[in-house]
């Protein structure tokens, strides 16, 4: 049996950032994953979207190209190879993970891992071989997958996850993708953008449910612009693929209808890798799928912790990064604070991008809060008119008394690398009055932040 002071049990972005940490910290660490290291982020989910997605934009660049004075004759898209393209992305990603692996000098145990009483985990390799290991800290960062639907059951063909959806060997001439969340509006963009005819089915009224009611409502007019057909408030109760395509019954608030398509994409949330680890046979307490831990991830049974999509925070991969690293400072003995989730920015990159921070409007308003609210468009912006992408708007949520910044929502070309001035603002206890007497550069997209702040103290200069 092979000894260390801490084993991690996943290697996506919480599970593998862990282990560096941990390494770091001068712990004998090792990481087990049963298929490729990276996990889900790196080999299936936000690094290969990410490329689909330029693909996307740069083809929709090229066939507005006149908008731009230039010309570009007979432009098309090798469908196959924008999926060639975003898989080596994916494999190049997943090599450099390795590299940092060998460099921090951690050990890959590739196989299934199965926790086990007394701080061990048994791993079974392809071979069927088991070996036991042991270790002082157990963290287990096995993430999640594709929830099924009894109504949408996923074959992997005509019923398709996000795995299929970014490796499908041909285009789909039509695609119904159930739910609004950020990886079906990604994928909505993307095959409408190549050419697709698509339709989106959401169960809530708003798309992108999550966000600011304006950014949903905003989303929604600029998709429909772009042809992508939007159903809220509706729900796919069966489907239908015994004939060539799928045929989806959907209920609305007007009745039943049905939608054929060629495919369609379940993105009705994800299902915590909990199942046959082990945790019964520890004790490890669970509640509605996922493990119960403390501020500092320590589950119910000492010398076992769980981060990432299997703990009952946000499930995105930045969050799951930040609670390895607070686990491990903990395990070595730093002072460390518990994670601000209040704080936490989301993102999600369709064009127009969403970024967002802190309490929606109405959230703010619920809580009974005094509130100033301030919005810039894009459209006012120079640097957004001149690259030709002025949808959207910076908006900003402060409290009316004291000046803190209580909510930022952006909806924009390239606000996914904006929203971080809001997160840094927002940990450093930032004031309204602070953030525009900061001198943002012009022109830029960023200035609509300041612009906007502007507009909530009613100072606002270029509207």
């Amino acid at each position: 049996m092979s000894n260390f002071d801490v084993i991690v049990l996943g290697s996506g972005p919480g599970g593998y950032v862990t282990a560096i940490r941990a390494s770091q910290l001068g712990l004998k660490t090792a990481i087990i994953e049963k298929e490729s290291l990276g996990g889900v982020c790196l080999n299936w989910g936000c690094i290969p979207t990410k490329a689909l997605l330029k693909s996307a934009q740069v083809f929709q660049y090229l066939q507005h190209a006149e908008d731009y004075g230039l010309k570009a004759e007979g432009v098309d898209k090798d469908f196959g190879s924008v999926v060639k393209r975003s898989r080596g992305v994916a494999d190049g990603m997943s090599k450099g993970v390795q590299f940092l692996m060998k460099k921090n000098k951690i050990e890959v145990i590739n196989g299934f891992g199965t926790l086990k009483p007394k701080k061990k985990v048994s791993v079974k390799d392809e071979s069927g071989k088991e070996t036991e290991y042991s270790a002082e800290h157990i963290i287990i960062a096995t993430g999640a997958r594709s929830r099924e639907l009894p109504s949408l059951p996923q074959d992997g063909k005509k019923i398709i996850g996000y795995r299929e959806a970014m490796s499908l060997e041909k285009q789909p001439k039509s695609m119904i993708v159930v739910g609004s969340g950020a990886i079906g509006i990604e994928f909505a963009y993307f095959y409408n953008s190549m050419g697709t005819e698509v339709t989106v089915v959401e169960y809530l009224p708003n798309i992108v449910p999550v966000e600011d009611e304006e950014v949903s409502k905003q989303l929604e007019r600029s998709f429909k612009k772009a042809g992508v057909k939007i159903k809220t408030s509706a729900e796919v109760t069966s489907v239908d693929t015994s004939g060539e395509g799928v045929k989806a019954t959907v209920k609305t608030a007007k009745g039943e209808e049905i939608l054929e398509a060629d495919v369609v994409l379940s993105a009705v949330g994800i299902k915590s890798n909990i199942e046959n680890i082990g945790l019964e046979d520890v004790g490890i307490s669970t509640d509605r799928d996922k493990i119960l831990v403390n501020d500092y991830y320590q589950t119910n049974i000492p010398g076992y912790y769980a981060i990432g999509d299997v703990t009952p925070g946000q499930a995105l991969a930045h969050v799951a990064s930040a609670e390895g690293i607070l686990c491990v400072e903990k395990i070595a003995g730093m002072h460390v604070e518990p994670l601000d989730y209040g704080n936490i920015p989301g993102c999600t990159y369709c064009m127009p991008e969403v970024a967002s921070v802190g309490l929606t409007e109405k959230q703010a308003k619920e809580k009974g809060l005094d509130i100033k609210v301030g919005k810039f468009p894009f459209s006012a912006s120079g640097k957004a008119k001149a690259s030709g992408n002025a949808d959207g708007f910076v908006k900003v949520i402060f409290d009316a008394k004291y000046g803190e910044w209580l909510g930022c929502h952006m909806i924009g070309n390239g606000v996914t690398d904006m929203i971080a001035e809001a997160v840094v603002a927002r940990k450093l206890e930032t004031t309204g009055h602070e953030i525009l007497k900061a001198v943002h550069p012009h022109p830029t997209m960023s200035e609509a932040v300041m612009e906007a702040v502007a507009a909530a103290y009613d100072e606002v200069i270029h509207l």
